[in-house]
């Protein structure tokens, strides 16, 4: 399946667009919001992958509903290496089916469900994760790229 046409703004206020991911891998990650203890950990795992995902010919992208500014914070506290990309209305969240209602905390509200999609080199849509759960999900990243590419 292919994945949906978007242009979303990075933090540096540049046009990101479907277009900029042809040619290699993708790892998009959408996740609920910086600085929050699990999206922190999501994001800094990333980071630390970053070098096994650039020998796979993968780049990586993280997508919330924060803005270019909070990104921006968000990536020089935690060093990050990749981009992260604004959807403040949730248009293309909504679009593949991960901006939903979830409980937190017994308290019900929409919010991002963190789900990571993996792309090929064509943004044909090869891996769908839902629901996922961070302590290992690094491993079935690189996994899923190893397969698909295999």
């Amino acid at each position: 399946m292919k994945f949906p046409k978007f242009e979303l703004m990075n933090e540096n206020n540049e046009i990101v667009s479907h277009n900029d991911l042809l040619g290699q891998y993708t790892v998009l990650f959408f996740y609920p919001r910086d600085n929050t203890p699990t999206c922190t950990q999501q994001a800094c795992m990333f980071r630390d992958i970053k070098d096994t995902l650039k020998s796979l010919n993968a780049e990586v992208y993280g997508i919330s509903g924060d803005s270019a500014k909070k990104h921006t914070n968000f990536i020089n506290k935690h060093d990050l290496n990749f981009s992260l990309l604004v959807d403040e209305d949730y248009q293309l969240s909504e679009q593949l089916d991960v901006y939903k209602l979830k409980k937190v905390f017994g308290k019900e509200s929409k919010g991002i469900v963190r789900t990571t999609f993996i792309l090929d080199e064509q943004n044909e849509i090869v891996k769908r994760f839902d629901q996922v759960k961070v302590k290992n999900h690094m491993d079935e990243v690189v996994e899923a790229i190893k397969i698909a590419q295999a």
